[in-house]
């Protein structure tokens, strides 16, 4: 029979270690953010299930973001959110879908999810594999002309930078 130390005053270090403990804890119904994302998931018809307000609430609690799957569902798992990858995947394409995020496809395989959905350029550098906006939209400088017939939907800039290896040398 299992006794209670604490209410005894005979503590074990064992017993200590299990209160301090703490699990973290994502309040996907009750919390003002999640309160705030479901009305926005309903805002573009789309059902605040715990998976979609978890991602959603990872997504817009820090402003402007890039994400892309792996990234996010790092965050999600360090943050113990029982979700899988192919659910991350599925909900952010349901997200672009819906208008929430902007898909930016990166030569090759890499895709990142942008939450400013405007009109808007980017920089990725290619030696830390980041990509962020540009402090001036160079869009609208731009002359552009569709073919008859054709409107144009969005413009994407992305300005591919590395570094130009001379950190190091002295000027003379």
């Amino acid at each position: 029979m299992r006794t209670n130390m604490a209410a005894t005053g005979q503590e074990s270090s064992s017993a200590t270690a299990e209160r301090i403990v703490a699990k973290p804890t994502y309040d996907w119904k009750n919390g003002a953010l999640a309160r705030l994302v479901r009305g926005k998931l309903r805002e573009v018809e789309l059902r605040p299930t715990r998976q979609r307000v978890s991602l959603a609430s990872l997504l817009f609690v820090a402003g402007d973001r890039h994400v892309t799957v792996d990234q996010l569902f790092a965050e999600a798992k360090a943050l113990r959110m029982p979700l899988s990858r192919a659910t991350v995947y599925n909900t952010l394409h349901q997200f672009v879908a819906a208008g929430l995020v902007r898909e930016i496809a990166l030569y090759g395989s890499k895709v990142w999810y942008d939450t400013k959905t405007g009109s808007h350029c980017h920089y990725f550098d290619e030696d830390e594999a980041v990509l962020f906006d540009m402090p001036v939209d160079l869009t609208s400088q731009l002359n552009i002309t569709p073919p008859r017939g054709k409107k144009i939907v969005g413009v994407d800039i992305i300005v591919r930078l590395a570094d130009d290896g001379d950190e190091g040398r002295l000027e003379g």
